[in-house]
């Protein structure tokens, strides 16, 4: 089968979804399928862009680290015709996924669409940020939905949200698994030696883009006060960011610089070997689906201090394998790093299995197959027979109702943002 990835990020900008679509490309090719992906240029290179075509854009966007792609007479229609892919699957509802409809109705190829982010929680990126601007992004992504072929989501709890906002497509839940072997097998010793953390500390660790989306002057605050009271305990963060200045600040305000260890992005070995270093994980984001680097810390034995929501809750149970808090605030996430600190050798050690068996069902291999079923599903199922003429008259038709398609997405969008309709007001269709 040949797969065309779609997106607005790729590395060398690392997170969840860049390694989501890194995860599954990787065990795709492995099972002999052939991908490409198409993403925007980007400052920096990756490490492997042997199977990625980078298309221009406009560097750090916004004063943020993301790119914009531009407009390129030609290019993605070359693509299409000299790759044929089976599968076209978009990562974004806007950018990139604007292509990627273009392309699948212009050349008659299933879109698969996969929801990544809460995207009501990155406003702060964007020029205004309030309330009907909140509305306006919800309402495209879910009208984006209901234009593709299929919707995969990462976890039960969001397919929930995407019907209560009136998604039509078909869903399917298909997480992104992670490799259980690399991340049972890090050096955690080591990891603690090379960075200057002490043989017998309390770590807590975090992994992520260190940036506002993810909550993370709530995380600091929390890490802030723990360290107050436990003169064991160390803060190991894994990620850069525009919060990482933040979060430095608050550590020496305090006080405490130097238990804190940031480590900017690390990879493979190196990421595997961190979270060995790790007693507890704390992840405090409200904008994930899933939350993989929740998986990747069970997978090393990890428990997990989490918020409840979506994607987290399917994974965590409370005082099982971590602690999972409800209505949180500052007070309860401390008292929840303090309990598992406190815990008894033999009340961390289940803990510890209790985490690395709640990750077996997530193993990258299982999540690719059941991926590949959806797209094998869907070329089964097919192409509207009305879709199916490939004449240029035709195919500039297909164009052209995509594009209508896509402006009265944006306007109802934007009169839903206007009006300040709740979702269920909105009646969705493609």
């Amino acid at each position: 089968m040949k797969i065309l990835m779609m997106t607005n990020t790729y590395f060398p900008l690392v997170g969840g979804i860049e390694q989501s679509i890194r995860s599954f490309c990787d065990e795709f090719r492995r099972l002999g399928h052939e991908v490409l992906i198409v993403a925007p240029s980007h400052e920096g290179k990756a490490e492997d862009e042997e199977h990625v075509i980078r298309v221009p854009a406009l560097k750090k966007f916004y004063k943020t680290d993301f790119s914009i792609n531009l407009p390129v007479l030609g290019l993605l229609p070359k693509i299409m015709k000299t790759f044929s892919p089976d599968i076209v699957h978009s990562h974004h509802p806007f950018f990139m996924g604007d292509f990627a409809l273009r392309l699948s109705r212009q050349y008659h190829r299933p879109l698969v669409f996969t929801y990544h982010i809460m995207v009501e929680e990155y406003v702060h990126y964007l020029p205004i940020q309030n309330e009907g601007v909140k509305r306006f992004v919800m309402e495209i992504a879910a009208g984006y939905a209901n234009l593709a072929d299929q919707v995969i989501v990462p976890s039960p709890s969001v397919r929930d949200i995407l019907i209560h906002r009136r998604v039509t497509s078909p869903i399917e839940v298909v997480p992104t698994g992670v490799d259980l072997k690399r991340f049972s097998s890090g050096d955690g010793a080591d990891f603690r030696e090379r960075n200057g953390i002490p043989p017998d500390a309390f770590v807590i660790g975090h992994v992520g883009r260190l940036a506002p989306e993810k909550n993370l002057d709530f995380l600091a605050g929390c890490l802030v006060g723990l360290l107050k009271k436990e003169s064991r305990a160390h803060v190991l963060m894994v990620g850069q960011g525009p919060s990482q200045k933040t979060i430095g600040a608050a550590f020496e305000q305090a006080g405490l610089g130097k238990r804190l260890h940031l480590t900017g992005f690390l990879y493979k070995e190196d990421l595997a070997d961190a979270y060995r270093a790790m007693d507890v994980f704390a992840f405090t984001s409200f904008s994930e689906t899933q939350g993989v680097v929740l998986l990747e810390a069970m997978a090393a034995g990890v428990p997990v201090v989490t918020v409840d929501a979506p994607g987290t809750r399917e994974v965590v149970k409370d005082r099982w394998n971590g602690r999972i808090i409800e209505n949180p605030n500052r007070q309860e996430f401390i008292d929840a790093l303090g309990w598992i600190l406190n815990c008894s050798p033999e009340e961390s050690r289940a803990l510890k299995e209790q985490a690395e068996e709640t990750v077996k069902g997530y193993a990258m291999s299982f999540c690719a197959e059941r991926m590949l079923e959806v797209y094998e599903n869907l070329r089964r199922r097919g192409i509207d027979p009305l879709r199916r003429n490939d004449s240029s008259w035709y195919m500039l038709k297909d164009r052209l109702k995509a594009e209508w398609d896509m402006f009265k997405n944006l306007i109802e969008a934007g009169e839903a943002a206007l009006l300040e309709k709740s979702p269920s007001e909105k009646t969705a269709g493609k």
